[in-house]
């Protein structure tokens, strides 16, 4: 059984950093996309990261490019977002995403991944 496990979340100040961590477990996921989307309340679920879990292309949303980097540890299977210069509007609960890799093109689509973690909560405060 696929289990994805978010942590990291809290509450900070506009400007400071956050690393989020998404423990994987249950399966190889060597062909895998691995991604991170957030959710706002009154808002829809939006992409904000992805890559090929093996490594090589990325994707980052426009509003998160340049402040936030995704990066994966094979050895532990976890895959990180490192949040850099938050902002009030990235308060969210960020979800950690995993499904098979059909091309970068795929990344931003919800339904690419076949696995969700239950999120963790990123307060960033004015």
């Amino acid at each position: 059984q696929v289990q994805l496990v978010e942590s990291g979340g809290g509450l900070v100040q506009a400007g400071d950093s956050l690393r989020l961590s998404c423990a994987a477990s249950g399966r190889t996921f060597g062909s895998y996309s691995m991604g991170w989307f957030r959710q706002a309340p009154g808002k829809e679920r939006e992409f904000v990261a992805a890559s090929r879990w093996t490594g090589g292309s990325t994707d980052y949303a426009d509003s998160v490019k340049g402040r936030f980097t995704i990066s994966g540890d094979n050895a532990k299977n976890t895959v990180y977002l490192q949040m850099n210069s938050l902002k009030p509007e990235d308060t969210a609960l960020y979800y950690c995403a995993a499904g098979p890799y059909y091309g970068s093109s795929y990344y931003r689509r919800p339904s690419s991944y076949a696995y969700w973690g239950q999120g963790t909560q990123v307060t960033v405060s004015s």
